[in-house]
């Protein structure tokens, strides 16, 4: 019976010893209470709790990647989308973070699913596509100004899919059609517009330098030449020909 009993307080022992030690990881804090009264945070290493007296919260201190669930978004100019995002956030303050609210995991992600909502609702959808860095900086200032009275920083936002209708998928392919097409437009009036200033200028040059119209017309007919033409017929100025008859003429 003796032995029993021995063995019975020592059990007890060694569990009021291991809840009375507790050591915490280098990225961990624990938040005592003692009797209900928080008395403030310990760690890292090994620290010694009151048994029955003091409970300690763990609080892991590491950066949490969360993923928000796609929202369903009215942009300011009236499509719907549907869009989904990841924060970072860690905890800054070990104590607010168990104080000031219930469940800091639970309420950061629904404080992020309604900034979502209600930031980008004020965006339009060029805005929601292009500019992406400017929304997500908006959105990281938004849910951090709302998480920072619980101790947490949000570091991060990344909006990662924006899903649009069928519809407003069409359009906006039709639109980059329609911008190309002007693009090939100005870029073909452009080369136009460039080809008939050479020729003006060259019209210019032909027309103050005869000789340049002959060594055109050589080189047309050297052109003509390289043809794969078995007969070639071309046109002989008559000035060519002047002085020949200048010469048969005096000789009558």
């Amino acid at each position: 019976m003796f032995s029993y009993s021995v063995l019975t307080l020592i059990i007890l022992g060694i569990l009021l010893l291991s809840s009375a030690i507790k050591v915490l990881r280098e990225y961990e804090r624990g938040v005592v209470f003692r009797l209900g009264r928080a008395i403030g945070a310990k760690g890292p290493g090994l620290i010694f709790l009151i048994p029955i007296v003091d409970k300690m919260v763990r609080v892991p201190l590491r950066t949490v990647a969360m993923d928000v669930p796609p929202q369903d978004v009215i942009t300011r100019d009236n499509v719907t989308v549907k869009v989904n995002a990841v924060i970072y956030f860690r905890v800054m303050n070990a104590n607010r973070a168990v104080l000031e609210v219930e469940n800091y995991l639970y309420a950061t992600s629904q404080i992020a699913q309604t900034t979502l909502r209600s930031t980008l609702g004020e965006s339009e959808l060029d805005e929601l596509l292009a500019q992406r860095d400017k929304i997500n900086k908006e959105l990281q200032r938004v849910i951090d100004g709302h998480t920072e009275p619980w101790g947490i920083k949000v570091s991060t936002v990344e909006v990662k899919n924006v899903d649009l209708p069928q519809e407003m998928q069409r359009a906006i392919a039709r639109q980059a059609e329609a911008e190309r097409e002007r693009r090939a437009k100005i870029i073909n009036a452009e080369g136009e517009l460039q080809a008939s200033q050479k020729l003006t200028e060259a019209a210019a040059v032909i027309a103050t330098q005869p000789l340049a119209m002959q060594l055109r017309y050589l080189q047309t007919l050297a052109e003509i030449a390289t043809e794969n033409n078995s007969t070639t017929i071309f046109p002989v100025p008559i000035d060519l020909f002047a002085p020949l008859i200048k010469a048969r003429d005096r000789a009558q």
